[in-house]
């Protein structure tokens, strides 16, 4: 060995000049790369700037602080075993400590490394930094004290974020937090019930000023004819005071809009829907007493009388007139109270009186309740200013001691634990916020008994019909065949998976080193053996399962809560300020400064993703202006996979099966186990069908004899005709299909091909997506031709800070690119609706498009910096997409997840973090199972292929016959 060297000598003190803090750290001693696989192989050490740099690109690619724990404790434990003799040995140690990672000490934690951070600072004599010139005086303390002490702490202090805030530990927290926010979900249902009928009829909030939000569930609007299609043949009655009267004629202006308030106020209101069969009866009853008992004890010996009149045919005039008066309603609802309180100018013997004949029909609701819905309506609050005089009686608090009473007699009228009589107590709620607009400070205004109607008809159809948004009253919907297996499947993997891990553990202790008590040296040395492909195909389907599990529990066990979208400007462009200025900060150089460059269309998928999210869960859509712009946005997607997939044809002339498989499985893989595990179709997931097909377009336009590629056409300008001959084809059986809907349906509604494409039994909503971004796939093909041809004839200046063409046709296309950018938002402003603007944007969208590119790349400096924090999320764009269907929002993107009820901000938060983290794992198991399942040897791919189709035919034959048992 040869001896160590011995440290430099040290410089005169008026040879020291003010330098950057990582300088005064000492030299770095990088240590040798050692031998074995790629992942055990120590990293250098090298210097503080070089390694920051690393550390943000790493981070920029989701493995934030990806072996900064090796580099911190190899760091940490030589900064506290040298020598202080040493000045050389200590430098380099604390240069190493200043370069590791972040996680100190090993199982010490964090405490421990700082402290040893601390006595190696003390043990350490003050030296200067070598340097030319002399050292100002202001600046004599640089290498001696505070200021190299705060930039090593600074640094090794931003690491140690960086390390313990990596992608990997926030997966862990995401876990966590998951396991958690169950866990308090199923101990609040097993307390507080699991009943959403009960939340919708008695508690919510509003949202803004007319939207009702229920708690914990979505409430569905009904149009007319849902109405009448739940309500066919049914009879409802409504039997009470003038506020009963007044939500019967809101719930029947729901079947029929003309049904007009008039008649006499006091006497009994019928209506009949002839077509639906649907009859709808208001009973005047405005007190609880001997008449309404009457009414209740008829309706409760109905099913008797028309027994008897079932088996006595000699009485058939008699039971006509029986059940065309008496006939049991499927729906009931009472309430009244005000007319006892103003009858008895509000004494205590009406209440006594109120007590006695509430207990009196107790036993009759009950009996009723046993085979018809049956809801007790609570007393609303007054606006006590606006009473007239004969009424100034009737007070909240007296409106309060009747509800307490209706309340306690009605729970407690049955041995069982629970009353079969509903409450309607949701009115309270929603008149306390608008008793304020009524006119004589009795009756709610028309809004609020438009509210309540909905919630009726809410509580008694969404069983009926299942609307996807109306989540309020409906069952957790039983699983399909499909489902079964897969969730046999995933438990299969997960044991397998188990398995594995236990037997690779105890095979690792038997290799564990034991030390030589003599020598003491370790008698042989781990060999840590890389995982076979089917321990990762099993790793990659048992976390797939966990993650599985977790998107059913959000949008189909419901366990946890969903609450209705809300439009707000400030819920929409405030967020997208916020993710703006985040963007902006986390920006980066360009590895390349060629136009649309790997890191620039990760940014740009990555921002419009962003935007997109936060379009879908403020409800933006009734927005036009936003619902135009984000059009054009998935447009600029379908415009990057025409440009992407050209390019890579038209350079890399790979025709091959083995790139049109990886990329069908990258795009379809997440899709096709939603399909399974979430029991939904695949056109349901529109934009994943439609990159498809015309990825496959684009194929198909570029493989089909002659293939024309750019190093055959370099030789011959013959072959650039013939290329924009096969684009103008393409272009012209676009446009034939496009206005040829029969032709389109014909060919998607073939079978197999109508098992993807159909959604709700027909191919139109399939037409309306493809038909609506028709031509940007063919501009973003002509787009790539052209620059690639300009870049190939050096045309274009790409250098770094250079601008893209000479000054002046740069400052000219700019100038034109703004123009248009600005003049599509005005149109899109002015746009009268969806139908119109939908029409036009197949055709103008480009031109929003080209001017973002132009805007975005002739300016050199522009070109030459990225956001690193939008890139991240473009990496991941695909997975966010799909995800956030079940995951972040609910109800199939008609609603929002509630993770944390009552909070909405820390519930975005929260359901946000965990919806990241989620999709970044996806991305991750995605590729991994695409290098197992996609191989690059063609005789394996087509055996995998054939795997693959067998396993497609099965899952049709399960579907036809999952919907031959619905049907």
């Amino acid at each position: 060995m040869s001896p160590p060297r011995s440290p430099p000598p040290m410089p005169p003190a008026s040879a020291c000049a003010p330098v950057p803090p990582e300088s005064c750290l000492g030299r770095v001693t990088p240590e040798p790369r050692a031998s074995g696989p790629r992942s055990q192989a120590q990293p250098l050490l090298r210097q503080e700037a070089k390694e920051e740099e690393e550390g943000e690109e790493t981070g920029a690619q989701g493995s934030w602080g990806a072996g900064a724990a090796e580099k911190g404790r190899r760091g940490w434990r030589k900064a506290a075993e040298a020598p202080a003799a040493g000045e050389g040995q200590v430098g380099a140690a604390g240069a190493a400590a200043s370069g590791s990672g972040s996680k100190v000490g090993g199982a010490g934690g964090g405490r421990g490394g700082w402290w040893r951070l601390l006595a190696w600072l003390r043990r350490r004599q003050p030296q200067c930094c070598p340097c030319a010139a002399p050292l100002p005086s202001s600046a004599a303390h640089c290498c001696h004290g505070g200021t190299k002490m705060a930039a090593l702490a600074y640094n090794l202090g931003k690491r140690e974020i960086n390390h313990y805030f990596s992608v990997r530990s926030a997966k862990v927290l995401a876990l966590v937090a998951v396991l958690l926010l169950a866990a308090c979900h199923l101990a609040s249902r097993r307390y507080r019930g699991s009943d959403s009928c009960e939340y919708l009829l008695s508690s919510g909030r509003f949202l803004g000023e007319k939207v009702w939000q229920p708690h914990s569930c979505m409430m569905h609007k009904y149009k007319i004819s849902e109405a009448k299609n739940c309500l066919v043949d049914k009879h409802i009655a409504f039997i009470g005071d003038s506020r009963i009267r007044q939500l019967f004629y809101s719930f029947v202006k729901l079947i029929n809009p003309q049904f007009k308030e008039e008649g006499n106020k006091h006497e009994n209101i019928p209506f009949e829907d002839k077509i639906s069969s649907v009859k709808v009866d208001f009973l005047w009853h405005p007190e609880v007493n001997g008449s309404m008992k009457q009414c209740m004890k008829a309706w409760a010996e109905f099913s008797t009388l028309s027994m008897y009149c079932l088996y006595n045919e000699t009485v058939t005039h008699l039971c006509s007139y029986i059940w065309d008066s008496v006939a049991k309603p499927h729906v009931i609802v009472a309430g009244a109270a005000t007319w006892s309180i103003k009858i008895h100018n509000g004494s205590n013997e009406a209440l006594s009186q109120y007590k006695m004949n509430i207990t009196s029909i107790a036993p009759l609701l009950e009996k009723l309740a046993k085979t018809s819905d049956v809801y007790w309506v609570l007393q609303d609050p007054v606006y006590e200013d606006l009473l007239s005089e004969n009424r100034k009686m009737i007070t909240n608090e007296k409106i309060d001691a009747y509800n307490e009473a209706a309340v306690s007699i009605l729970n407690s009228s049955t041995r069982n634990s629970k009353s079969n009589v509903k409450m309607f107590s949701v009115s309270k709620l929603i008149a306390q916020e608008t008793i304020m607009e009524s006119l004589d400070g009795l009756h709610l205004p028309e809004s609020s008994r438009e509210t309540s109607a909905m919630i009726l008809m809410n509580v008694y159809c969404n069983k009926i019909l299942k609307p996807v948004d109306g989540s309020c009253c409906q069952p957790r919907p039983p699983l399909t065949l499909t489902q079964k297996l897969a969730a046999c499947f995933f438990t299969l993997s997960i044991i397998g998976y188990l398995i594995f891990y236990i037997i690779h553990r105890n095979a690792h202790r038997k290799n564990k080193p034991c030390t030589d008590l003599e020598s003491g040296e370790e008698k042989k040395n781990i060999i840590n053996t890389p995982m076979s492909p089917l321990e990762i195909l099993l790793q990659s389907f048992c976390k797939l399962g966990l993650i599985m599990a977790y998107f059913y529990m959000c949008d189909r066990a419901n366990l946890f809560m969903k609450e209705n979208k809300f439009y707000t400007h400030s819920t929409f462009f405030i967020p997208i300020i916020y993710i703006l200025v985040l963007g902006v900060f986390y920006n980066e150089n360009t590895k390349e400064t060629k136009v649309l460059n790997r890191e620039q269309t990760d940014e740009w998928k990555g921002w419009m993703q962003l935007v997109i999210l936060i379009y879908h869960i403020s409800g933006a859509s009734t927005f036009l202006p936003v619902y135009m712009h984000i059009r054009v946005l998935v447009a600029a997607y379908l415009f990057q996979t025409g440009y992407g997939h050209f390019s890579y044809f038209w350079i890399k002339g790979d025709f091959g099966i083995h790139r049109v498989c990886q990329v069908l499985f990258r795009l379809n893989f997440l899709v096709v186990v939603l399909c399974i595990v979430m029991d939904r179709p695949y056109q349901f997931y529109y934009f994943v069908p439609l990159v498809s097909v015309w990825f496959m377009v684009i194929y198909v336009t570029l493989a089909l004899w002659p293939q024309i590629i750019q190093k055959k056409a370099n030789g011959n300008c013959f072959w650039h005709f013939g290329l924009l001959l096969k684009l103008a084809f393409l272009l012209l059986c676009i446009c034939f299909l496009a206005y040829s809907q029969g032709a389109f349906e014909k060919i998607f509604s073939l079978w197999p091909l109508s098992k993807c494409f159909e959604l709700k039994g027909n191919v139109y909503e399939w037409w309306f997506r493809w038909r609506l971004d028709r031509y940007v796939v063919f501009h973003g093909m002509l787009f790539a031709f052209i620059y690639l041809a300009l870049q190939k004839r050096q045309v274009l200046s790409e250098g770094k800070g250079e601008p893209l063409f000479s000054n002046k046709i740069s400052n000219f296309l700019l100038f034109v690119s703004v123009v248009s950018f600005l003049t599509y938002s005005i149109w899109a402003s002015s746009c009268k609706n969806k139908a119109e603007c939908n029409e036009l944007h197949p055709s103008v969208s480009v031109v929003q498009i080209l001017a973002f590119i132009l805007i975005r790349n002739i300016p050199g400096y522009a070109r030459s910096v990225y956001s690193s924090f939008f890139a991240w999320f473009g990496k991941i764009s695909l997975e966010l997409f799909i995800c956030q269907y079940h995951i972040w929002l609910a109800a199939d993107t008609r609603g929002i997840l509630v993770l944390i009820p009552g909070n909405p901000t820390l519930n975005i938060i929260v359901s946000s973090f965990i919806f990241v983290c989620v999709a970044h794992e996806i991305s991750q198991i995605t590729n991994d199972l695409a290098q197992i399942i996609i191989p690059k040897d063609n005789s394996s791919l087509l055996k995998r292929l054939a795997c693959i189709a067998a396993f497609f035919c099965g899952l049709l034959i399960l579907s036809s016959v999952q919907d031959k048992s619905r049907h």
